[in-house]
């Protein structure tokens, strides 16, 4: 049944039961083309002293199909009422009065006769692609989606808009959807370039939104941007849409685990008046998402917690079946359909490359050869300029094949910097380099540091993350002016940043720099003053350097900076060439405070700047690990247990995990209760106690034998060295990596090192490096 005209009077109370109610004979003037039957799981009470009549409904009565008819017009559709909905129970009301209940039956007994009317209205629904919604639409679309993985139909997964529409965020669900259905890497990429292939062919415009929501962003990492939403933000939203109470929420999020899903199901099974009443026929687009997500992350200021809350709410009205779920996942900064940025650069790519006519034209030989190409040059333009901002106008415009030519290197915009592979021997650095001239480094014990000078002498300080740090370190600005010869107009510089001590001119360990504060430092009231080690030159007014070798590099370098006493120093180096060299060498360096050695191949094609790699060119030395794991691990604390005796009062031990970015989810790898002094107890613990969860979140990877106390939200990098590695079927690092079973690896006898301020949870050792550690171990005892 349809309602055909406004709805004047509206009453709202408590009942178990649904009742929707009008005066008879307004009943009968309002249905005019839709039979009475289509209010089904009702039954008729007539109720006479008021002289109404009540339709009593059980919860699975499809109430939207009630209240919104999609032929209705903007001015003849019901409005929403202004008077704040209380759930459950709906009395409609108008001023005629009739207590005929046969008319009633009159009216649907001749209203079944006109179901031809019935078919031709919903075809012209269907060829004016109007979606109706049911309270099961989730189950539908599921299935729906399923049937079409099974026929590896790609081209219709989330493709349903025209060229020219906006993309409807419902495409983007269906698409997140089909990858969290399947852990296949192939069956993942195969799903996103269709769907970016159809974005690239009808509506290219909206390219750019859609890889920002794959990804959980609405800006680039470097500046610095966050959506600011807590979870309580987001219970808050879902109970007042869904018309549910918080605490309701809290309890089902406790049973599922997934906010996201709970948000689905509130949506979908207890609809509010709201979303009854709303502009239901307005789809959601990636682009509405998108810039509502930036708006609620640009909001600040006193009531910008109500405005975000109000925000999410207007989404949430809007969402239908699977996007409840999405749009929750996404505001929480995780969405957990194993979707890493690797496998989007590559989809990315693939998919220009797919899009081009003359593909199809192609032996499947030269087809991998294309799609290669393709993602190397897209992967190697991302990491020496990881803005999308960037690289999609100028993909859009020119193509893959032209993409480095548009793309470059550009001050301002910080590149992913190059990394050392760790080595447990001097013989093995040996080997490595055996050939070549290399250079040894003394590795500092500090912060890495990425500075950069442009547009009319602005410089910038980024860290190892790609965060903005020029506010963090305001006193470097100063410190790196000094040091720059005045003809220098533009630069990238790569560096440590070190604690240094004014009175006796020597370095100071970490843990003195991590005191600092990170935001708004005013130079001021700093007290702890920093030193900078430069080690390579990135680029040189207006030039790119990463493709020259190291030894040119370094050359411009000492040409183009002057060292200026505890304020800016080029790193110790020499240029070995035999073990008692290396180890001499080494052994000052520990003199020195400093954590061992880098060394570094100097000639070549191998001596070329690599960003974001993780380059057996560059090779780190340390002492404490020439007989151990060979380096150390940076683990996220994600549980902790109680402490007894003198730790009574604080957590006792702890639960750490690394990341698995293919899988987005953390898995564990140890306890550890060594290495904290009473201080770092209480630091920890008054850090910590307010990240409490009572159950883990779906996306931690543990053994219900290892289960602690009290877990956390990921939240902070902890360094661990530990003794050596060894295969456990406790602990789930690196599963399915290193053994056919499902044991993982664990560290034996961890210790504390140090927190690290530089890293996000997502920066912590992947699972895959987890096994290369335990592999190079086994190699080395063979």
């Amino acid at each position: 049944m349809w309602l055909r005209r406004k709805i004047g009077h509206m009453i709202i109370k408590k009942t178990p039961k649904l009742r929707v109610c009008f005066e008879p004979s307004s009943l009968y003037n309002l249905v005019t083309d839709k039979p009475l039957s289509r209010l089904e799981n009702s039954r008729v009470v007539k109720d006479k002293e008021r002289r109404f009549l009540f339709f009593e409904m059980s919860k699975q009565t499809k109430v939207s199909n009630f209240f919104r008819n999609p032929k209705l017009n903007d001015s003849t559709s019901p409005k929403k009422k202004d008077k704040k909905p209380v759930k459950k129970r709906i009395i409609l009301s108008s001023d005629e009065e009739s207590n005929s209940e046969n008319d009633i039956k009159k009216v649907k007994l001749e209203k079944e006769k006109e179901q031809e009317d019935k078919v031709e209205s919903s075809s012209e629904i269907e060829e004016n692609n109007v979606k109706e919604e049911h309270d099961d639409n989730s189950e539908s679309e599921l299935a729906s989606t399923n049937k079409l993985i099974d026929q590896k139909d790609m081209k219709d997964v989330g493709a349903d808009w025209k060229k020219g529409e906006p993309v409807p965020y419902a495409g983007l669900c269906k698409t997140f959807e089909a990858i969290e259905s399947t852990t296949k890497r192939l069956e993942i990429q195969e799903y996103l370039t269709s769907f970016f292939k159809h974005i690239i062919e009808l509506s290219p415009e909206n390219l750019l939104e859609t890889l920002y929501l794959c990804l959980n962003r609405v800006c680039p990492e470097y500046e610095n941007v966050e959506l600011g939403i807590g979870e309580s933000l987001l219970i808050k939203a879902i109970a007042e849409v869904t018309g549910r109470t918080p605490q309701k929420v809290k309890n089902e999020l406790a049973k599922v685990g997934d906010l996201g899903k709970v948000a689905r199901d509130s949506k979908n099974n207890q609809k509010s008046i709201s979303s009854m009443f709303g502009n239901r026929d307005k789809l959601l687009t990636v682009f509405k998402v998108f810039n509502s997500m930036k708006k609620i992350a640009s909001l600040t200021g006193h009531s910008s917690q109500d405005l975000k809350v109000k925000e999410i709410q207007n989404l949430l009205i809007s969402c239908r079946g699977e996007e409840p779920k999405f749009l929750i996942r996404s505001l929480e900064g995780k969405l957990r359909i194993g979707l890493a940025e690797q496998t989007v650069l590559i989809c990315l790519a693939q998919a220009f490359v797919v899009t081009d006519k003359e593909y199809g034209k192609l032996t499947k030989v030269k087809k991998t050869e294309e799609l290669t190409e393709a993602i190397k040059i897209i992967k190697s333009v991302y990491s020496e300029l990881p803005s999308y901002d960037k690289i999609v106008p100028a993909l859009l415009k020119g193509g893959i094949k032209n993409l480095r030519e548009h793309c470059k290197l550009t001050p301002g915009i910080p590149l992913k910097p190059m990394l050392a592979h760790p080595t447990k021997s001097i013989t093995e650095v040996l080997d490595r380099v055996e050939g070549h001239k290399f250079t040894c480094e003394f590795k500092y014990d500090g912060e890495r540091g990425q500075i950069h000078k442009f547009g009319g002498g602005t410089t910038k300080i980024f860290s190892r993350n790609l965060e903005d740090n020029t506010a963090k370190f305001p006193d470097i600005i100063e410190k790196i002016s000094k040091a720059a010869n005045s003809d220098i107009e533009s630069y990238v510089l790569d560096c440590e940043v070190v604690a240094w001590d004014l009175e006796k001119h020597t370095l100071l360990p970490f843990q003195v720099l991590s005191t600092r504060k990170r935001k708004d430092v005013k130079e001021a009231e700093i007290k702890v003053s920093v030193c900078l080690f430069a080690f390579d030159l990135l680029y040189l007014n207006g030039e790119s350097l990463l493709m020259k070798p190291l030894e040119e590099r370094r050359k411009l370098m000492n040409n183009s900076f002057q060292e200026v006493k505890d304020e800016f120093f080029f790193v110790q180096n020499i240029n070995a060439t035999n073990t008692e060299e290396i180890q001499s060498y080494l052994d000052e360096s520990i003199k020195a405070n400093c954590e061992g050695l880098m060394v570094k191949i100097l000639d070549g094609l191998e001596s070329t700047y690599e960003p974001s790699k993780r380059s057996r060119n560059w090779l780190k030395l340390k002492k404490d690990y020439l007989s151990g794991v060979g380096d150390s691990l940076d683990l996220v604390v994600v549980g902790a247990f109680y402490g007894r005796g003198k730790r009574t009062n604080v957590y006792g031990a702890f639960l750490l995990a690394c990341y698995d970015p293919e899988h987005e989810e953390y898995q564990t790898v140890c306890k550890i209760g060594t290495g904290f002094s009473d201080s770092d107890l209480e630091t920890h613990f008054n850090y910590l106690k307010e990240k409490e969860m009572s159950e883990p979140k779906s996306y931690f990877n543990y053994d219900k034998g290892t289960k602690p106390d009290v877990w956390f939200e990921p939240c902070q990098v902890w360094e661990i060295k530990a003794a050596d590695l060894s295969i456990s079927p406790k602990y789930k690092a690196a599963v399915g990596r290193v053994s056919d079973t499902s044991k993982g690896v664990s560290l034996r006898f961890p210790r504390f090192i140090r927190i690290r301020e530089d890293k996000k949870p997502e920066d912590a050792t992947t699972s895959e490096q987890v096994a290369e550690l335990f592999q190079n171990q086994y190699n080395n005892k063979e």
